[in-house]
């Protein structure tokens, strides 16, 4: 039988939750109170993943980190980044996306392990697509089973970017949109569905 979440009917018998919603709506935060309920629900869970955070100086967004779950932080985007290799890099708006920092530190966390029990990813955007390797290692995860706890941005202009779309349509795939008068009752349900897919302590 399959599982409701806030009134939606999960997909078949995946273990994939791909969060979605308007910028500064509360994803990151979100999906990083869950992992916290998470650990505290079993401490034992090995848990692989990372999340993204803004480097801010004097007040003003200057780029993106990424932060594994156990503090490792690598860069993902600059916007002050003035090297000579820096000019090679994609944009994203004013931002420079070094590719090669962000795979030394994203692709080792999603390597599918007999003793995983979760991955988490925050996000699956445009920056991280510029990898080539990024998305090919998300369809081993999701191909594994192990359960998936993952954002993704908005549609823009009502078009997802194209491994967002792919991965939506992938089986067993549930899609949340968080708003600011949800977010709050859906942590708490969020929770309960991997309490359920998880090994209890």
């Amino acid at each position: 039988m399959g599982l409701t979440l806030f009134g939606l009917k999960m997909a078949g018998t995946g273990k994939c939750l791909l969060v979605t919603g308007p910028p500064g709506v509360g994803k990151t935060t979100l999906i990083m109170r869950v992992f916290d309920m998470i650990r505290v629900f079993n401490p034992n869970l090995k848990i692989q993943g990372f999340y993204t955070r803004e480097m801010r100086e004097r007040g003003q967004r200057v780029g993106f980190q990424v932060v594994t779950l156990d503090g490792r932080t690598s860069l993902l985007a600059s916007s002050t980044v003035s090297s000579q290799e820096s000019m090679t890099w994609p944009n994203v708006g004013k931002y420079k996306v070094d590719i090669a920092s962000f795979e030394s530190i994203a692709l080792p966390e999603l390597q599918v392990k007999d003793d995983t029990h979760l991955f988490i990813i925050d996000e699956l955007g445009k920056m991280e697509m510029f990898s080539p390797s990024f998305f090919p290692a998300v369809l081993k995860v999701l191909g594994s089973n192990i359960p998936l706890l993952a954002s993704i941005p908005i549609p823009k202009f009502g078009r997802d970017l194209p491994g967002v779309a792919r991965l939506k349509n992938q089986p067993g795939v549930t899609v949340i949109t968080l708003s600011e008068s949800n977010r709050d009752s859906m942590k708490e349900h969020i929770f309960d569905v991997f309490s359920g897919w998880l090994p209890k302590q």
